[in-house]
C-alpha cells in the first residue's frame, strides 16, 4: 500500500501525444525522473534529438530528467507510478502487455478520458482487468489543455481512487505553483464526465459553425450536464461530482476552448464535411467520435434517455444533418426542467 512517506517516483508516462507529453513535462520539472513512452519509435528519435515533441507539443523543451524511449520494458523498469495516457482505443492492448513487468506496488494514473467500445467500461475498469485488483488504480480528470499546463498557466483538476491516502499521494507528488488536486472517491463520476463532455463538445462545434448563436451554446452545455449526470448517477456516481471540475468544468472548457479537438471536429461536421475527412485531417485523437456510440449504449443498459447523444450519433453515421439534428433537439416534447 502506497503511503505519503513514499514518493511515487521514478514516473512512467505510457503515450506520447499532447497530454501524455505535458504530463512527463511537469513532472519532470517537479524534480521527479520521467520516462516517457511512444509508440513511434521515429517520433521518440526526434525527442530525443530535439529534447522537444514537435508533433504533438511544438514549442516545449523536455526536461533534463524526461527521458523518451519506445521500449516499454525501459520505460517501467522499476517505475512507482504508473501514467497512462495512451488513446482509450488502445489502452487495454498497451496494457495487457505490460501487466507482468509492472512493479507490484505501482499506483496507476488513468489520463485517458472515454470509454471502451464494446465493453462499455471506463478507463479504470479497463486497466483493472488488465493489471489486476492489486495496484492501486487512480483517474486524473478536468478541465485541463496539454499546451496550457505545459505554458505552467493555472490549472485544477481532479484525482480519484478508492483509497485515501493514494488520492493523497498524487496529490502530494503532482502539484506545484500553477497545477492543483483537489481529491474525490467517485471514481464513476470523474470518468463519466470526462469522457462525455467530448460527445456534447462536439454538438457545441455544430452550434457555433451553425451560427445558431450564444442562446443555443449556453442551452446545449446545460442540458448536456443533465445527461452527463443522468448517466452519471445511474452508473453509480455522484451528480455533484459532475458539477465540479471533472464535469461542469471541463464541458465548459471542451465546449468553448479554442484548443478542443472535439469541439473543433463538430465545428468542421457543421460546415458540411464527412467525419472521416475530418478526422484524416487531425494528427491527435478525437475521443467524442468512440464515445458517442458506447455511451449510447451503456445509456440503454441503464435505461437513460441521452437525446443530445443520440443525434450525435446520426450524426457521426450520416444518417442526419448537422441542422436536421439540432431542429429534432428543438422540437422534442417540452418537459419540466427537473
Amino acid at each position: 500500500m502506497t503511503t505519503l512517506l513514499e514518493p511515487l517516483q521514478p514516473v512512467a508516462v505510457i503515450g506520447s501525444g499532447g497530454w501524455g507529453t505535458a504530463l512527463a513535462v511537469h513532472l519532470g520539472r517537479l524534480g521527479k525522473p520521467v520516462w516517457l513512452w511512444g509508440r513511434n519509435q521515429t517520433l521518440v528519435t526526434q525527442m530525443v534529438a530535439h529534447q522537444e515533441n514537435r508533433l504533438y507539443l511544438p514549442g516545449v523543451e523536455l526536461p533534463e530528467l524526461v527521458r523518451p524511449t519506445h521500449l516499454l520494458e525501459k520505460a517501467l523498469d522499476g517505475a512507482r507510478c504508473v501514467v497512462c495516457a495512451v488513446p482509450s482505443h488502445g489502452t487495454r492492448d498497451v496494457l495487457r502487455s505490460v501487466a507482468s513487468i509492472i512493479d507490484e506496488h505501482a499506483v496507476i494514473v488513468s489520463a485517458t478520458k472515454g470509454l471502451e467500445v464494446g465493453t462499455l467500461l471506463r478507463m479504470t475498469q479497463v486497466i483493472e482487468e488488465e493489471v489486476g485488483s492489486s495496484h492501486e488504480v487512480t483517474v486524473l480528470s478536468g478541465p485541463s489543455f496539454s499546451k496550457e499546463l505545459a505554458a505552467e498557466l493555472p490549472t485544477a483538476v481532479c484525482v480519484a481512487g478508492r483509497s485515501e491516502s493514494t488520492v493523497q499521494a498524487i496529490q502530494q507528488e503532482f502539484r506545484s505553483h500553477s497545477f492543483r488536486l483537489y481529491g474525490t472517491e467517485d471514481v464513476v463520476g470523474v470518468e463519466i464526465g470526462g469522457a462525455m463532455k467530448n460527445v456534447i463538445a462536439i454538438a457545441a462545434g455544430v452550434v457555433e459553425s451553425l451560427e445558431l448563436g450564444q442562446n443555443a451554446l449556453s442551452a446545449l452545455i446545460t442540458r448536456g450536464l443533465a445527461e452527463i449526470s443522468r448517466l452519471a448517477e445511474a452508473a453509480g456516481g455522484r451528480r455533484e461530482t459532475v458539477s465540479g471540475l471533472s464535469g461542469l468544468g471541463d464541458l465548459v472548457l471542451t465546449c468553448t476552448g479554442g484548443l478542443s479537438r472535439n469541439r473543433s471536429l463538430g465545428l468542421e461536421l457543421g460546415r458540411g464535411h464527412q467525419v472521416n475527412e475530418v478526422l484524416d485531417r487531425m494528427k491527435t485523437v478525437a475521443e467524442g467520435v468512440r464515445t458517442t456510440g458506447a455511451a449510447l449504449e451503456l445509456g440503454k443498459r441503464y435505461g437513460v434517455e441521452l437525446p443530445i447523444t443520440a443525434q450525435m450519433a446520426d450524426v457521426l453515421g450520416g444518417l442526419r444533418s448537422p441542422r436536421a439534428a439540432v431542429e429534432e433537439l428543438m422540437l422534442r416534447r417540452q418537459r419540466s426542467e427537473c
